[in-house]
């Protein structure tokens, strides 16, 4: 009787030490992680919060931007500077180096940044269509010049992206990029050793950081799997928790779990040229009629917040203190403004998508709001998510008129001053540029995604942002 008490009381013991099911601990400066497998390492072609995350420890980018002040803050860079916003003088921090020793110089930029143009990346529109620089050189081993075709106030802003970090003169030249990928090769605060596998990898510390995970295990896997673990002590950390573990986080990791904002959002846009949707009143009526909060709870997983604006949590300078109108959720309000704009009894077809949560998102609009649905394809509203590259509120509103072709009167000159303006003062004016979309409305603000973490007793410090996901290299551990 006495051993069948005894054992369980020794395997509680093991958990709460934090040992693994061999009875071994983990070395007090091995960090173990588990998420989902990414679907590239490569920065430039990276838009999943696993990929984001493992390219933060493997690279260092030239900035960090707050998208709560529109400020970035030096990192492998030295300093931005601009007396025109036509010609960018960008000084990089000497002594920077490649995993391979190789020295990163401003010419690494130059010819990264030329290679990505020439691709077809998540990042190749940041160089061709947001930057849009004529010329592109190094003057010198420490300074990058740009040469863009009009001002612009958010270069320290997009060129803080992670996607535009250096990659070594040894893959440009080869171009092997598959390899590459498996075998990243970054200046950021940890290596890989050896060669990135399906069940993830090993991260080791470049520089010593006295309390700080010196090794970083990698584990892929089932989220609900690795949540379970971490609860167990047989994994550190997970940085991703399924919907159904939702509430249970708030509890089983009190002042143990975090959530961020993602660099991801989604929009419901609409055919403007179409004559039933080129009334602003209708585009309203639609969207009052989306219950957002009923979404996110069903079929998105509990994985977005419901949109407060337009401009999403990553890229809005400054936070917002109240939820736009358009933003709501009121079904006898839009079923008025239907009828005020004499909205015709027709079926509507909600456009084609691989976005799951446009169908069960158009069966709640038709509820909602009296519109029945059309089972053929036609001129309807239509899914817009954006994985987005760099922390510039530019790139999300290029998004926006490329996908529905708004224009009006004004428009134009108040997006061009929004960007010539400093990004750290362009707040304001990226606000008035943002009212004027949510009056006209070609599109619907719906949410954006956000991250979350769990992990154990033995792990402090941690912190996460929306481009860099987790930061690993400012884990500490005991």
């Amino acid at each position: 009787m006495r051993l069948r008490l005894l054992a369980p009381l020794l395997a509680a013991a093991l958990v709460a030490a934090g040992c693994t099911e061999s009875g071994e601990p983990p070395a007090p400066d091995v960090l173990r992680v588990g998420l989902a497998a990414p679907a590239t390492l490569l920065p430039a072609d990276v838009a999943d919060q696993s990929g984001r995350m493992i390219a933060g420890a493997l690279w260092t980018p030239l900035a960090d931007y707050d998208p709560a002040t529109g400020k970035t803050a030096p990192r492998a860079a030295e300093s931005f500077s601009s007396s025109d916003r036509v010609t960018w003088t960008v000084k990089l921090k000497d002594g920077g180096k490649f995993h391979d020793g190789t020295p990163v110089t401003a010419q690494s930029y130059v010819d990264t940044w030329k290679a990505i143009g020439a691709e077809r990346w998540q990042a190749s529109r940041v160089v061709k269509d947001l930057l849009r620089a004529k010329e592109i050189t190094a003057p010198d081993p420490l300074t990058i010049r740009l040469v863009l075709d009009r001002p612009s106030g958010q270069v320290p802003a997009l060129l803080s992206s992670p996607a535009l970090v250096p990659l070594p003169a040894s893959v440009l030249a080869s171009r092997d990029w598959a390899g590459f990928a498996q075998r990243p090769v970054g200046n950021g605060p940890f290596r890989l050793d050896g060669a990135w596998q399906p069940s993830g990898g090993k991260l080791v510390r470049v520089a010593d950081a006295p309390g700080k995970a010196r090794v970083v295990e990698l584990k892929t896997g089932d989220a609900a799997a690795q949540y379970d673990e971490v609860k167990a002590g047989k994994l550190d950390l997970s940085t991703f928790v399924p919907g159904d573990r939702h509430e249970a986080m708030h509890a089983d990791f009190a002042q143990r779990h975090v959530m961020w904002a993602l660099p991801t959002v989604a929009y419901l846009g609409f055919p403007l040229n179409a004559p039933h949707f080129s009334d602003a009143t209708v585009r309203h009526g639609f969207g009052l009629g989306i219950d957002r909060a009923a979404l996110e709870a069903g079929a998105l997983g509990k994985q977005v917040d419901p949109a407060k604006s337009l401009l999403p949590p990553a890229v809005a300078p400054g936070e917002r203190s109240s939820t736009c109108r358009p933003c709501t959720f009121d079904a006898g309000a839009g079923k008025s403004l239907l009828t005020q704009a004499e909205f015709p009894a027709v079926p509507v077809h909600f456009g084609q998508s691989q976005a799951s949560w446009l169908r069960p998102l158009a069966e709640q609009v038709s509820k909602a709001v009296g519109v029945p649905l059309a089972p053929e394809p036609g001129q309807g509203p239509f899914a817009i998510d954006v994985a987005l590259a760099t922390p510039s509120p530019q790139e999300v509103l290029a998004e926006i008129v490329k996908a529905t072709g708004y224009a009006s009167d004004g428009f134009a000159d108040l997006l061009k001053s929004a960007e010539e303006t400093d990004s750290a003062e362009s707040g304001e004016v990226y606000r008035l540029v943002e009212n004027q979309l949510l009056r006209d409305l070609p599109v619907v603000p719906l949410w954006s995604g956000h991250g979350h973490a769990i992990w154990a007793d033995r792990v402090g410090d941690v912190k996460a942002t929306a481009f860099g996901g987790v930061d690993l290299s400012g884990i500490s551990v005991r």
